[in-house]
């Protein structure tokens, strides 16, 4: 009897382990496919900074790089909806981004809050002027991010989970924009750390929300880690004067190797 308790016991942990390795994570993305899917939210969603815009999204600058047509061509899910657009704010989202949701939506994905925060004024503020502007306008991000935001944040939450009550809900964050004690022209180390220091906290906000609501948070930090501005491998765009609006966001393999991988793990 023992020694049959014994091969049942092994023969569990090499299927448990081989499934680990070679089945589980496509089962999970197959059973994702076999719904609609619905891709959500501001510019670091829709791909600005990826490039290969597709020219119906207008200035909503949707890429055929960014993680969510990368998914979906991945994966072949059986209706895609891909209304994510470069600038939306929560309100944006809630007028008009949602109406692809309905009761057979399978998977949602969503990135926002950072404009509402400011996140444009702010790095303008820090590119321009001095250490100490810098850092006032971060802390009036910072305090719209602890009062204001999650109230908005979790209109839309609920939004989403009203239109879509089987969905689930993926909530992708931001990335650290700098690596810190680099030699690196450009801002100062101050200003970097200080950037670096909203963009947890803004995360740490938007994940709170997201966990309370039962969503799935994405946290692209780790991918980012070493692929930051001042990395020398860097996956953000730092300051491009030719095409302002990319500045400070994900580079085509920002968004295949920094939000696609998380965004596998959780769909």
């Amino acid at each position: 009897m023992r020694r049959s308790r014994l091969v049942v016991f092994l023969g569990s942990l090499l299927l448990a382990v081989g499934a680990a390795l070679t089945g589980a994570a496509p089962a999970q993305a197959s059973e994702a496919a076999a719904t609609g899917y619905v891709a959500l939210g501001d510019s670091y969603s829709s791909g600005v900074g990826a490039g290969s815009y597709i020219s119906s999204s207008g200035d909503c600058k949707r890429s055929t790089r960014a993680y969510p047509q990368l998914w979906a061509a991945a994966n072949s899910p059986s209706s895609f909806s891909f209304t994510a657009c470069s600038g939306a704010r929560t309100d944006e989202v809630l007028s008009s981004q949602l109406s692809p949701l309905n009761s057979t939506t399978g998977l949602v994905s969503i990135s926002v809050g950072g404009n509402d925060a400011g996140f444009a004024d702010v790095m303008t503020t820090c590119v321009l002027q001095s250490d100490s502007a810098c850092i006032s306008r971060i802390n009036t991000a910072r305090a719209y991010v602890s009062t204001t935001l999650p109230g908005k944040l979790d209109t839309v939450y609920t939004a989403i989970r009203s239109r879509a009550p089987s969905a689930q809900v993926v909530v992708l964050g931001y990335p650290r924009f700098y690596k810190l004690g680099q030699s690196c022209l450009g801002l100062s180390e101050t200003k970097r750390r200080a950037i670096n220091d909203a963009s947890d906290h803004l995360n740490s906000a938007i994940a709170q929300r997201a966990q309370s609501h039962g969503f799935t948070w994405g946290d692209v930090r780790g991918t980012f880690t070493n692929h930051e501005i001042c990395s020398g491998s860097s996956w953000l765009h730092s300051v491009n004067w030719l095409n302002i609006g990319e500045s400070y966001h994900p580079t085509a393999a920002g968004q295949s190797g920094g939000y696609l991988p998380v965004f596998n793990s959780a769909a």
